[in-house]
């Protein structure tokens, strides 16, 4: 073999599929972990799953469990019994969402355009990109009597659990008043306020969801006339009213 053959067969090898990663990249796709996943979603067996492939359970077994690879004809009939495409095995799965936020590493922020602001809050989120909700920790102060809250709104829906305190909550044309343990679940397109009723500070958990349901759209502006906004309170803790204020 002649120098330039040699070299033609290096270059050759080097653009030769390796073994080893090929291996590899199939292990990363976890076609095995999908298949029983697939499975046990619709509480099928092993021996059932075979009936409608017209695989044995020991193979599929093999299979799930990441000792035989299979095959695109086999791959196929496994898809089509749960209505997948073959694309579906081989797509990258989507990066598991995990975040931490320690308390330390919170900021307080006070109320905006309110002097002196009426509540302080935190946000709980702040780290997760993308993310579908905002959950905040908020703490609001004891108000003068003739003290008026200032109002807003915003898209989506929003959700608020009083930790500690008493908590008055106006919602379009409604009010309420929520104490310890009490929540609420409303339309945040309705201009809505909040406001300490107590003589200590009243803590609460509020989760704003501004991306509306798939299929769902959801109003953004306030209810017209004749219509009564959605603002539903869960029954209140320790035997309380079990009464829902405000259901539509």
């Amino acid at each position: 073999m002649n120098e330039h053959a040699e070299v033609r067969s290096e270059d050759m090898q080097k653009t030769q599929a390796d073994p080893e990663t090929a291996e590899r990249f199939i292990a990363e796709k976890r076609i095995g972990e999908r298949i029983r996943r697939l499975r046990l979603k619709k509480s099928m067996g092993l021996v059932e799953l075979g009936k409608h492939t017209g695989l044995s359970a020991s193979f599929l077994s093999q299979l799930e469990t990441g000792r035989v690879v299979p095959t695109l004809r086999n791959l196929a009939r496994i898809a089509m019994v749960f209505s997948k495409d073959l694309s579906y095995f081989f797509e990258s799965e989507p990066t598991t969402m995990f975040r931490v936020h320690r308390q330390k590493d919170r900021v307080r922020m006070p109320q905006t355009g309110v002097e002196p602001p009426t509540y302080t809050f935190e946000s709980l989120g702040y780290m997760v990109p993308d993310r579908h909700m905002d959950p905040y920790f908020a703490e609001f102060l004891p108000a003068p009597a003739d003290a008026e809250p200032k109002p807003h709104l915003h898209q989506g829906f929003e959700f608020l659990y009083v930790l500690d305190g008493t908590l008055e909550l106006k919602h379009g044309d409604q009010h309420c008043t929520l104490e310890t343990g009490d929540a609420v679940y409303f339309d945040a397109g309705t201009p809505h306020s909040y406001q300490c009723a107590g003589r200590k500070p009243a803590g609460a958990i509020i989760v704003t969801m501004h991306q509306p349901p798939q299929n769902q759209p959801i109003p953004i502006r306030p209810p017209g006339a004749g219509q009564r906004p959605m603002l539903s309170t869960v029954p209140r803790q320790n035997g309380g009213d079990e009464r829902n204020e405000g259901v539509l």
